[in-house]
């Protein structure tokens, strides 16, 4: 059971909350995180002639035809902020989203942007660590996928939100070792200073289509980028998007305490269920018909033929983000089924990564 924190967090109201002319808000809600940390989130609203022609014959080359994107990345900014040169934010919030009893911890974290890193969601930002390395230098940076929508947890487009994991563990020596960044951002007290670099990414951007199939498939802190599309589909209204597709997420986890943002996603269920389909797979808690542990693989085999079939058409985008065993899994799964209809998963897959409808980002 998860420790209930004192600290209560008030986000800034509608009256006072700045957003562009294209999004007004429309509603708002009150969520809680694990911690039963109240956080404030609004939605944000934000014939028949014949004729003939003259055919000309000309040597010259075809004009090179512009590959058009099925993602939205009109306007997407990269590498506005070097290493040398990062952009100095602050925590405003910190706080644990898993139980006292998961294995590891888990954050949520909120930096200050003042609007000064514009990104989109499926970005990634860089994060340095204060101090230096063993060598006297200062600490590489790590990448992180954002956690939040363009717009952010606040709604007014000045803030970017990541979903850290503290990593800790045990060398062959004996010798407990802790991840420097993973550490530093967990252990950040609102206030602190922040060095952000980027945004980074393209390969994780939405589907600019309302109407597609996105499925979402994530492990552990693999949820940010999901919960940046989620939270855009179901909790914003904007005047040029309003999803009216299906999203469908996978999200598999050790143990129930490490279910990350559970209660978001029940709301965005509770609000749309014709548009969400929402499965969890626990693996140390659940097991299958079989009595196999429900890993994200197992999870996905019991609706293998939907997907599929969802899988045939050209409005289905899957994301897959996490760790990198899970792929192999979902392979085995697909190799099966596109064999009975005498396809290639290989060849299949590689022109669903062409089209941009297959996108991994795997650690």
């Amino acid at each position: 059971m998860a420790t209930a924190l004192t600290a209560a967090v008030s986000l800034p109201s509608s009256k006072t909350t700045s957003i562009s002319t294209r999004t007004s808000i429309s509603y708002t809600d009150r969520l809680n995180f694990t911690t039963k940390v109240p956080l404030t989130f609004r939605n944000v609203s934000s014939g028949g002639k014949m004729v003939s022609i003259r055919a000309q014959v000309t040597t010259e080359a075809p004009a090179k035809v512009e590959k058009v994107s099925k993602k939205v990345d009109e306007g997407v900014i990269t590498n506005k902020f070097k290493p040398k040169e990062p952009y100095v934010g602050k925590c405003l919030l910190n706080t644990k989203i898993t139980g006292d009893d998961a294995p590891g911890e888990t954050w949520h974290m909120v930096f200050s942007t003042e609007g000064e890193v514009p990104y989109k969601e499926g970005q990634s930002i860089g994060i340095i660590a204060d101090g230096e390395d063993k060598n006297g230098k200062p600490h590489k940076l790590r990448l992180y996928s954002i956690a939040s929508s363009a717009l952010g947890d606040f709604g007014d487009s000045k803030t970017v939100s990541l979903c850290v994991k503290r990593l800790v563990y045990t060398n062959d020596q004996g010798e407990v070792v802790k991840g420097v960044c993973s550490n530093f951002l967990c252990d950040l007290k609102p206030g602190a200073d922040v060095k952000i670099t980027g945004p980074v990414g393209k390969e994780m951007l939405m589907p600019k289509d309302p109407n597609a199939t996105v499925v979402m498939l994530a492990t552990g802190t693999g949820i940010a980028p999901f919960r940046s599309f989620l939270w855009k589909m179901f909790f914003e209204k904007h005047e040029d998007y309003q999803f009216n597709g299906l999203a469908w997420l996978f999200l598999g986890v050790p143990t129930s305490s490490s279910l990350l943002y559970k209660e978001e996603f029940e709301k965005m269920k509770e609000k749309k269920p014709e548009n969400f389909r929402l499965d969890f797979a626990v693996s140390r808690e659940q097991t299958n018909a079989e009595g196999e542990k429900m890993y994200i693989q197992t999870r996905m085999a019991e609706y293998a033929e939907e997907l599929w079939e969802l899988l045939k058409k050209d409005n289905t985008f899957i994301y897959m983000c996490g760790l990198r065993g899970m792929e192999k899994g979902i392979d085995d799964i697909m190799v099966t089924l596109a064999a009975k209809e005498g396809i290639d998963w290989t060849e299949y897959k590689r022109s669903l990564k062409k089209a941009g409808q297959w996108n991994v980002e795997v650690y």
